[in-house]
């Protein structure tokens, strides 16, 4: 038996796209630290504008963070997005396996507009920029120079940087691409697993994360309040960086906007799936076979076994859970 998901081991939530006042977020990273951990997140990855910041300060047994970043890359590099409401850009964020590594790759003073001043101290700068390209090539040269500098890339909400598959198509070499952006959705802009899939039919190994991508502009009971969303539940056998890492290089992870998924397992041509009480659990390959479990009315189902077959290419599953909340895995090539 192959397992997949494992349920012996722990699950860890993390929230991998996150704004503080080191940026354009409101609340301080120690603010954030505080909410986070009081709604059961384990690890939150700072991923500031521009600028790597090493926040292991927060650190604790029960709390992790990740040191991270998001740039973007525009086609008009020296006007906002604010102002240009139709221009497309990518925003790539930057995972690093060094916890302590704060030198940016690609760095472009351009956009040291995002940094504030009292914050000078705690970012590296370099004296030398880089001239970034918004075409397929100048992309995968910057996603190309992260990955060798040791980090992780993440492709961000494809729908709010107004890019579709002729655009996303061409990059290469990414971690994951986010399905489920609340900050987007929260103002309108619903990202789904069109790009995910898009991608996995051409080949690229490439897994989904849900994610905040919260700046708390408002806070609290505010129905556009963008926490607490989207997250990543990670499978490891403990909270230590390289460990957690390496689970998220591996793919030990699903993505959920609230629905569960305990574990998944592969035996003798059947995929195995043990979730938390849900609506629906749904087989779907690169072909346009799919198959699906659902509940009676008034009732719940909790797992589910699907018939795999050679011709389905790869396979994932998406949980629609009782709440309305979906949880996405990985693509597992057959």
């Amino acid at each position: 038996m192959k397992i997949l998901l494992d349920s012996s081991k722990n699950y860890y939530k993390a929230n991998l796209h996150c704004h503080s006042v080191y940026s354009d977020g409101k609340l301080t990273v120690e603010e954030l630290k505080k909410r986070y951990k009081e709604k059961g997140y384990s690890i939150v990855a700072f991923t500031d504008h521009e600028h790597l910041i090493d926040n292991t300060r927060l650190d604790d047994e029960g709390f992790m963070t990740i040191t991270s970043c998001e740039i973007a890359i525009k086609e008009f590099p020296t006007v906002s997005t604010g102002v240009n409401q139709n221009m497309k850009v990518v925003h790539l964020n930057f995972y690093s396996k060094d916890p302590h590594n704060i030198k940016t790759p690609c760095y472009s003073s351009l956009f040291d507009t995002r940094v504030k001043d009292n914050n000078r101290d705690l970012i590296w700068q370099s004296e030398v920029d880089f001239d970034r390209k918004y075409s397929g090539e100048g992309v995968c040269e910057i996603i190309d120079i992260a990955n060798k500098e040791g980090f992780l890339v993440s492709y961000n909400h494809p729908t709010w940087s107004l890019e579709s598959a002729l655009d996303y198509a061409n990059y290469d070499n990414l971690f994951a691409v986010e399905i489920y952006n609340h900050s987007c959705m929260r103002n309108g802009l619903h990202d789904d697993e069109t790009a995910f899939d898009t991608m996995l039919r051409l080949g690229k190994k490439i897994y989904c994360t849900a994610c905040d991508d919260n700046h708390n502009s408002p806070t609290g009971l505010s129905p556009l309040d963008d926490s607490f969303g989207g997250w990543v539940m990670i499978n490891a056998d403990k909270l230590e960086y390289s460990t957690i890492m390496t689970a998220l290089e591996n793919g030990d992870f699903y993505a959920s906007t609230g629905a569960e998924i305990y574990s998944i397992t592969y035996d003798n041509g059947i995929v195995s799936v043990k979730t938390g009480a849900a609506k629906k659990i749904t087989y779907i390959a690169r072909s346009r076979r799919t198959m699906s479990v659902c509940a009676k009315e008034g009732e719940s189902v909790f797992e589910a076994h699907f018939p795999v077959k050679e011709q389905d290419g790869y396979f994932r599953i998406r949980v629609e859970g009782e709440n309305g909340g979906f949880a996405y895995s990985q693509a597992f090539e057959i």
